[in-house]
């Protein structure tokens, strides 16, 4: 279940490193990272810069919070999500959430395939945005793809959308892997704004022009 890519792209600019492996299990991330990337020639993240996106992910998964939202999924169930990236022609179909925790490995390629693809930059996504978005598909009864319009924006890139947006916040929440901008193929965006503003997980913009709906884990709000 890795990330197939159909763009190429440079090793990534990872953000908010603290470094180190997971459990000392080298030889398993070895393998996640050979799986998110077959070919070093087709852009792949080589060893050394999964095992930084893995330390990372590893570390929220550790201070993930249990909040309200996350108490209503049983412990025990398994929780996957499956994305595709619009603008990079990648996907994933990964279980991140297994037996009461969640998983270091798929973390790392969530937080890949939701990089600013603009500066090919990666940063944590929080676990509790992963969940919002578990849930709401749970509601809408779809398995479909995440289609991913905006998942992480650097500082630089969200002032240059703001620039040309007054529908983009200076200090949007995307900058801290709290937001995704998003729609599924299989239910109309007025379906999946209405089921998101239902959970009251968070922040929801809809914006029927561009075909997507924000969410965020933020205070709950809407517009």
């Amino acid at each position: 279940m890795g990330v197939t890519k159909t763009s190429t792209v440079s090793s990534p600019m990872i953000l908010g490193v603290t470094g180190g492996t997971i459990d000392g299990a080298d030889l398993e991330l070895e393998r996640c990272a050979s799986s998110i990337a077959p070919a070093r020639t087709q852009g792949a993240v080589d060893r050394r810069d999964f095992l930084r996106m893995a330390g990372v992910a590893a570390a929220a998964a550790a201070l993930a919070p249990a909040n309200a939202l996350a108490m209503r999924t049983a412990p025990a169930t398994p929780r996957r999500l499956k994305f595709y990236n619009l603008h990079t022609g990648e996907q994933l179909d990964v279980v991140y959430f297994e037996k009461g925790h969640y998983i270091p490995q798929a973390l790392a390629k969530i937080n890949y395939i939701l990089r600013d693809y603009r500066e090919n930059a990666v940063k944590p996504i929080s676990p509790a945005l992963l969940d919002l978005v578990f849930a709401i598909r749970r509601k809408l009864h779809t398995d479909a793809e995440v289609q991913i319009v905006s998942g992480y924006r650097t500082p630089e890139t969200n002032a240059m959308l703001a620039a040309r947006s007054d529908g983009v916040a200076h200090h949007s929440l995307h900058m801290d892997g709290l937001a995704l901008d998003w729609r599924v193929p299989d239910r109309t965006l007025d379906q999946l704004h209405r089921v998101a503003l239902a959970i009251r997980g968070g922040g929801v913009g809809y914006y029927p022009a561009s075909d997507f709906v924000h969410t965020d884990v933020g205070r709950v709000r809407y517009w």
